[in-house]
């Protein structure tokens, strides 16, 4: 086994484009979950919300898209996960917590199933998704697309470079909207409706406004993800926003802490490092027959990392719920 080339590959997948579609996720999830104490387990339907927004509105009219600007596919991905987001929430958040989880999880998934069926391929791409509409994405880059380069021990090709670009620019912007909205009498109330909901409509707030601000917010934070993961790939496929998506998401929210800026930033490059390593390494071990292959071949190294996945969330959740930075107060939420 190389484990030098393990070790570059787990490295460079912690900042790469992967990760950045997760953080971006877990950072929308931050503000649901670890802010307003919403049980949102329909995040990936808001990303593929953002993803196919952008392929159906910029993909060329040959295959069955629009072709419009790149601009005007963000726009139409961002008013899409509004009103998204708008349906879901207005018969949900008026009710306590596992409703909104109910309802956001089976969205997801139906919106999942749609996508990809036969009935809509002239309009989704069906099963196959939508491909090509990331031309003037590249185009723009300042890096070469087929470089690569190279830094250090790692290297990167041009066009990855400028999706990780991008992306974290993206995910800079959120973290700062974050830290300054959590800080204002807005974020105050918020933290206060987690806390305590009652109280607050006690004192005249009208906690269904904020709600749905939240979940808003946050849905347009993991609507970016879907977008610069859909760019990164050429490629819009509703199979990369199934539920796993969702609990990758909220795994790197509660590894690095939720309600902390930085919480989903860190623990989703921890996480998808880890993510990284593990499938590496079982995919090395099957090559080189370390492991009988009546145990694992290298079809079955595929499915370690999504074990992992849910070792480490219910490792998580008993034993260290606050996560890294995290205040295990701040994460028990008022029934």
């Amino acid at each position: 086994m190389d484990w030098g080339f393990i070790g570059t590959q787990s490295i460079s997948a912690l900042i790469g484009p992967m990760a950045v579609f997760y953080i971006l996720g877990a950072q929308g999830l931050n503000l649901h979950y670890g802010y307003t104490g919403l049980l949102n387990f329909g995040q990936a339907g808001f990303m593929a919300t953002g993803a196919y927004g952008v392929a159906i509105c910029c993909a060329s009219e040959a295959a069955g898209g629009y072709g419009l600007p790149l601009w005007v596919g963000f726009l139409v991905a961002v008013v899409a996960t509004v009103l998204l987001a708008l349906l879901l929430g207005v018969p949900t958040l008026r009710l306590r917590g596992d409703y909104l989880a109910i309802v956001t999880i089976a969205a997801s998934e139906i919106l999942r199933i749609v996508l990809r069926s036969e009935a809509l391929e002239d309009f989704s791409g069906g099963n196959s998704g939508m491909a090509g509409f990331a031309r003037s994405f590249y185009d723009a880059n300042p890096f070469t697309n087929g470089r690569r380069y190279e830094l250090g021990p790692f290297s990167y090709l041009g066009k990855d470079l400028w999706v990780m670009t991008v992306g974290w620019g993206l995910i800079a912007i959120a973290a700062v909207l974050t830290f300054l909205l959590m800080r204002s009498p807005w974020g105050r109330v918020l933290r206060s409706i987690r806390e305590n909901e009652d109280a607050v409509r006690s004192l005249g707030k009208n906690v269904f406004s904020y709600k749905m601000q939240s979940l808003v917010l946050g849905a347009v934070m993991g609507a970016a993800g879907g977008v610069v993961l859909a760019l990164y790939q050429n490629l819009a496929s509703p199979d990369d926003y199934g539920t796993k998506t969702t609990f990758i998401a909220y795994t790197a929210l509660i590894l690095g802490g939720a309600a902390r800026v930085g919480g989903p930033i860190v623990g989703g490059m921890i996480f998808y490092g880890f993510f990284a390593f593990m499938q590496v390494t079982a995919s090395q071990a099957a090559k080189a027959d370390v492991l009988p292959r009546s145990i694992m071949d290298s079809v079955q190294a595929g499915i370690v990392p999504f074990l992992f996945l849910g070792v480490v969330l219910m490792l998580l959740v008993v034993f260290r719920p606050q996560g890294i930075f995290g205040d295990r107060r701040e994460i028990e939420l008022d029934g």
